[in-house]
């Protein structure tokens, strides 16, 4: 595997297969609003996505993550984690437009894992 380059998503869990088809969907959006407009994301935001693919690939809990804005461990460097929620902020609300069944699975997510927390 190259520097920089994210891990193969075959052998993860369908909850984190989908986590990271929302944050590429987000990255995505706030690539192509914010950077080149393009087909391809700009280069600080493809590292972006690598480090988020590989952040995903550590996560402890796996298919029993919560959403990383409600989780306890926050696994993200300070640089990368004001980077990835500017991004969050700026395409989450975009997502119900061009992805929806993903942001209303996060939804869900954030949901049912706020309510595991109170218990």
């Amino acid at each position: 595997m190259r520097e920089n380059e994210p891990p193969r998503t075959q052998s993860f869990s369908p909850r984190i297969k989908r986590e990271i088809k929302t944050i590429k969907a987000m990255i995505r959006i706030y690539c192509k609003a914010h950077h080149n407009g393009g087909k391809n994301l700009c280069e600080n935001c493809q590292k972006l996505q690598n480090y988020s693919i590989t952040r995903l690939a550590n996560c402890p809990f796996q298919e029993h993550k919560t959403t990383c804005g409600t989780c306890s461990v926050h696994c993200y460097k300070t640089s990368m984690k004001k980077e990835i929620i500017d991004i969050m902020r700026y395409s989450g609300p975009r997502m119900m437009l061009h992805h929806p069944v993903l942001a209303l699975a996060h939804l869900l997510d954030e949901k049912r894992s706020v309510s595991k927390n109170e218990e």
